[in-house]
């Protein structure tokens, strides 16, 4: 029988969070934390086969993102009240330590949430995230530039006046994405769902037109001297051809100490699709063995 999950809503700071829950926990909680900032938590979907091993898997919408509510003022749309929503959920939803999965942005917040709520978690998988924006934001730039010709000029024309619904422009960033985000074609039913429904308002404060151009309130962040704060088992994981490139992957690694570094060879920046079976043997080997550790 297919388990198709429990959802409901819960209360942070007044507004509703919807979340998805799948499968029964008796061998702990694995707290499922989206990217974008603005996305979905659909395309996060494939963790859902972590739950057959006994794992209860959750997943919720950030504020402003997907199902739950939209405040009117943006100035909420920040990491810190991001983490402040990570922590009403895991409160409202679980008892005891939990583990946490964040991908892309969801990788940032909760590696950052760690440095301050270690003693809250049994471990932490981070799956294209990322602690210092601007080294990122660098290279992404040098993987533009191995963009085809055509595809580089349209970025930097466009860019230059600001046209970045302009048709050509939009079709460079494609290029990009198939390159650098999800190599699948075509791309998974939940990819494309979460892709269609980005909150721009969340998307646009935080993050920017698009995912290489941060000009949001993130593109200064850089926490990664305070990683040493981080006191349980964390894995990273990173596509080769990841838009957050292992680069990113080994200087988190470097300043985490303890951490595991893996490298997905056939794999951009959404690995639990791309190879599926292998980042679902990676996360329940680290399960098992935090877990054992605890």
């Amino acid at each position: 029988m297919v388990d198709r999950g429990k959802d409901g809503f819960l209360n942070s700071g007044g507004y509703r969070i919807y979340f998805r829950s799948f499968g029964t926990g008796e061998k702990g909680t694995l707290l499922c934390v989206h990217g974008g900032p603005g996305m979905t938590h659909d395309y996060l979907l494939p963790l859902v086969d972590l739950a057959k091993d006994g794992c209860r898997v959750l997943f919720y919408d950030a504020l402003g993102c997907g199902k739950s509510e939209l405040p009117e003022d943006d100035s909420l749309f920040t990491v810190e009240h991001d983490s402040g929503v990570l922590d009403d959920v895991r409160s409202a939803l679980t008892r005891g330590k939990v583990f946490l999965m964040g991908s892309s942005y969801g990788g940032l917040l909760v590696l950052k949430y760690a440095t301050w709520h270690s003693e809250a978690l049994l471990g932490v998988i981070s799956t294209g995230g990322l602690t210092d924006v601007p080294f990122t934001v660098r290279e992404m730039n040098r993987l533009r530039e191995e963009l085809p010709p055509k595809a580089r000029e349209a970025l930097q024309v466009h860019e230059r006046s600001g046209e970045f619904d302009h048709p050509e422009y939009l079709a460079a960033v494609q290029t990009f994405y198939k390159r650098h985000l999800c190599r699948l074609d075509p791309w998974p039913r939940e990819v494309n769902h979460t892709m269609e429904h980005v909150s721009l308002p969340v998307y646009h404060t935080m993050n920017g037109p698009n995912e290489f151009t941060i000009t949001g309130n993130i593109r200064t962040i850089d926490f990664t001297r305070d990683l040493h704060r981080v006191t349980v088992p964390t894995l990273l994981v990173h596509g080769k051809y990841d838009e957050v490139t292992p680069a990113v992957g080994q200087l988190i690694h470097e300043n985490l100490p303890g951490s595991r570094l893996e490298i997905l060879p056939q794999s951009s920046h959404l690995g639990f699709w791309e190879e599926r079976p292998r980042y679902m043997e990676l996360a329940r080997e680290f399960l098992r063995a935090s877990q054992a550790r605890a």
